[in-house]
């Protein structure tokens, strides 16, 4: 890696105008972008990446292809339990604990999906980079 001083210079400018954001009590995430600068982000600006480690899905409409994964096997295993009563034989009632745990991760992978979607689009209308890994 090779050392860039201006980088070194920038990155203290914005680690001191995210210090000074912090002590007029604004709520900020230092974190660097896609491109390896650090930038100071409001907390509407950070999406579902701030505090999340390092996730393998970092878009919204990745966590929107995981919400429609739970609500199929949610849907898939509602129709194994209500099969066999609409046979007249007994359901497996055990399954009803991955409909619940699909429904469940579902509702989070919503909630993800929503928080990146809405902080994407405030970051592109305010110009903002694109969080990158932590």
């Amino acid at each position: 890696m090779v050392y860039d001083n201006d980088r070194k210079h920038r990155n203290d400018q914005v680690y001191a105008e995210h210090k000074a954001a912090l002590a007029r009590g604004e709520k900020r995430i230092l974190q660097r972008t896609t491109n390896g600068e650090l930038h100071s982000y409001r907390e509407d600006e950070s999406g579902f990446l701030a505090g999340s480690g390092t996730p393998q899905v970092r878009t919204w409409w990745g966590m929107g292809i995981l919400f429609c994964f739970m609500v199929a096997i949610g849907l898939g295993t509602l129709v194994v339990v209500l099969f066999p009563l609409a046979s007249g034989g007994s359901a497996p009632w055990g399954v009803l604990f991955v409909t619940a745990f699909a429904g469940l991760a579902g509702w989070y992978f919503f909630g993800l999906a929503r928080d990146e979607y809405r902080a994407t689009k405030i970051r592109r209308s305010r110009g903002t980079p694109d969080p990158g890994d932590r």
